[in-house]
């Protein structure tokens, strides 16, 4: 007997998921595995272990098969395709089968022995209890400085208020996570999201390790994409910003048309400059187009959540035979 996402079987003892999403992590996989059971061991709860395949085309899926072999614990979700971090975290969290569940990445920036701490800040009764990076060793300064605006400017420009220099790793109570499951958009951006459902929320401060071995799968270019994303889903700011900026141009169309007309009533009607008539052109084009671009972003995703697919698609799903024989 298995499992399906969004049903909670019954256990007789509180149990504790670990949703780990993972793509191209080889090099990793293997030392993260090793420190989060010496870390889970120390527990004094039950603990799933709830792999997220999401379309590796390396040795990530096999290590995860070896896992679950020697491990009664581990769980696998296998994606269909690469969805994006996203979506298999979300992917995760549906399989998830805790009292409590915790989301961290295989890279080893987030360390696996803060979760102690989390589940105290549980047992004291919040819901949701996410790590703040004091610190992120490793990064670039570009990097830590784009991380540092995106963070604030998110916290102001929308109605939820997203804690700054917080990512993924987090633990989320039982009613937390079944408040979560029922937001199905398909334009994902879960910091937003973990915001969003509310409930009490606390934050932890940890200093952020360098990356343990591979690469990150992050560009600067996703990562740009990754901010739109962030904006868009959670503030119509921009679509307000075009509003604004198109009355500021058109008022001041206005008064230069009237500027114009009085100077031509005063001193007669020269010939306009062809250069400065071209800069008008331009900037107003720009800004049409600027707006236009605004628009379609937005128009996009709405065309994204018209056709209601599925979020992902699921190869294969095998349970954590621990939990399993519990249910017979």
């Amino acid at each position: 007997m298995t499992s399906s996402p969004h049903q909670k079987p019954a256990f007789p003892t509180p149990l504790l998921s670990i949703v780990v999403p993972a793509y191209n992590e080889e090099a990793v996989l293997g030392d993260f595995h090793g420190r989060l059971r010496h870390v889970l061991q120390g527990l004094q709860i039950e603990c799933e272990i709830v792999y997220v395949n999401d379309g590796s085309n390396d040795a990530t899926l096999a290590m995860i098969r070896e896992f679950q072999r020697g491990d009664p614990c581990v769980a696998s979700v296998d994606l269909s395709r690469n969805f994006g971090k996203e979506i298999a975290l979300t992917a995760g969290l549906d399989y998830a089968n805790g009292d409590a569940v915790v989301v961290i990445d295989a890279d080893l920036q987030d360390p696996p022995e803060l979760i102690p701490q989390f589940l105290e800040k549980w047992r004291e009764g919040y819901d949701v209890v996410y790590a703040v990076r004091s610190s992120r060793n490793g990064e670039s300064w570009l990097k830590k400085l784009t991380a540092y605006g995106f963070y604030r400017v998110m916290r102001h420009v929308g109605p939820i208020g997203i804690p700054p220099d917080t990512g993924d790793f987090r633990l989320l109570s039982r009613r937390a996570l079944t408040a979560l499951r029922k937001l199905r958009e398909r334009h994902r951006f879960m910091k937003g999201l973990f915001a969003w459902i509310g409930y009490r929320q606390i934050g932890i401060p940890y200093e952020r390790d360098p990356r343990h071995s591979g690469y990150s799968k992050w560009n600067y270019w996703k990562l740009w994409n990754f901010a739109l994303e962030g904006i868009s889903s959670f503030t119509t700011l921009p679509l307000k910003l075009a509003t604004y900026i198109g009355l500021l141009t058109a008022s001041s169309s206005l008064l230069y048309g009237l500027d114009m007309i009085v100077k031509t009533l005063l001193y007669g009607n020269p010939v306009p400059g062809y250069p400065s008539l071209l800069v008008v052109i331009l900037f107003l084009g720009g800004i049409q187009l600027m707006s236009l671009g605004i628009i379609g972003e937005y128009l996009g995703r709405i065309f994204d959540e018209t056709k209601q697919r599925p979020l992902y698609l699921v190869s294969a799903y095998e349970p954590a035979q621990k939990f399993v024989q519990q249910q017979r």
